[in-house]
C-alpha cells in the first residue's frame, strides 16, 4: 500500500534531517579547556589544574575539520544500493526505490528563504535546502575559528568566533549560536550550530546568515526552509553508510508510529 508522508512527518525530517539528528549526544570523554599551574604549599613541584570544556566549546572542539555538504556526498549514483537496501527493510523490496528517492528529495531542494515560501505555498510540497550557500563549497572549523572555501578553492572569509547563548531553530531544535565581532563578516557573522558530530551522527548541521530573527525561523524570512549539512572530507565508506542507515532507519521508524 503506497506510503503518503503526513506534514508533520516532512517538517521533522527535514528540520533535523531526521535521520542524523535525534541521536547527538555528549562526546564520551571531556577534552580541557585550559591548563593553571599551581603550587602546594609542602611541595614545590607545580599541579595541573584542568577545567572542563562548557559544551558549546567542546562541541567546536568534537567537529574540527573540513567538510563537504552532506547530501552531495551521499545521494551520489555509487550508494543508490546502499539506500535500497536500508529503506527495503522498512518497506519491501517494491517500494524501496520510491522511498529512497523520497528521502533523498526531502532534503535537496535548491531553493531557499523567499523563493521557497512562495513554491511551498501548498504544504505537500515541502522540501528543505541542506546544502551550503553564499558561494562555500567546503567549511573548515578549527575551534573558534570558521573558514569557508568556493569551488575553486580560494578562501570566502576567516573569522573568530564566540559562543553567544543557545539558541532554538523553530523551536524545534536547539543549537548554539556564535557570533564573530569582525566587521566585514557579512552573512557569515552568525553561526547556529547543532549539537551533531561525526562520532554520534556521522555529520554536523548548522545554519549561518546575519539575521537572528530570521536564522531562529524555518518557514519564513532570508533562510526558510535551509539548514546546511556538512561530512567530514576525510570520511571513509563506513561512515557513509552509517549515514544514509542512520537517515533511512530515523524517518521511516517515525513515519510507522
Amino acid at each position: 500500500m503506497k506510503r503518503i508522508l503526513s506534514l508533520s512527518f516532512a517538517l521533522s525530517m527535514a528540520l533535523s534531517l531526521c535521520a542524523c539528528g535525534s541521536k547527538s549526544g555528549k562526546s564520551s570523554f571531556v577534552k580541557t579547556k585550559s591548563e593553571t599551574v599551581s603550587y602546594d604549599s609542602a611541595n614545590t613541584e607545580p599541579a595541573t589544574v584542568s577545567e572542563k570544556l562548557t559544551p558549546a566549546e567542546q562541541l567546536l572542539e568534537d567537529i574540527k575539520g573540513t567538510y563537504y555538504e552532506l547530501f552531495t556526498v551521499i545521494c551520489d549514483t555509487k550508494y543508490d544500493q546502499i539506500w535500497l537496501d536500508r529503506c527495503e527493510a522498512f518497506t519491501g523490496k517494491d517500494m524501496a526505490e520510491s522511498t529512497a528517492e523520497m528521502l533523498k528529495g526531502s532534503c535537496t531542494a535548491t531553493i531557499y528563504g523567499e523563493d521557497a515560501v512562495n513554491a511551498y505555498s501548498n504544504a505537500e510540497n515541502m522540501r528543505f535546502d541542506c546544502y551550503f550557500i553564499n558561494g562555500v563549497k567546503q567549511f573548515v572549523f578549527n575551534g573558534s575559528s570558521i573558514s569557508g572555501i568556493d569551488n575553486s578553492g580560494k578562501k570566502l572569509f576567516e573569522h573568530e568566533y564566540k559562543y553567544v547563548e543557545d539558541f532554538s531553530f523553530g523551536g524545534i531544535m536547539d543549537g548554539y549560536l556564535y557570533e564573530t565581532t569582525d566587521n566585514d563578516a557579512g552573512e557569515f557573522r552568525y553561526f547556529l550550530m547543532m549539537p551533531d558530530t561525526p562520532s554520534t551522527t556521522y555529520h554536523i548541521e548548522f545554519r549561518y546568515g546575519s539575521d537572528l530573527d530570521d536564522l531562529a525561523e524555518y518557514s519564513k524570512g532570508a533562510y526558510a526552509y535551509w539548514l546546511a549539512a556538512g561530512i567530514p572530507a576525510n570520511c571513509d565508506e563506513k561512515m557513509i553508510d552509517d549515514c544514509i542507515s542512520l537517515f533511512v532507519e530515523e524517518n521511516l521508524t517515525e513515519m510507522d508510529k
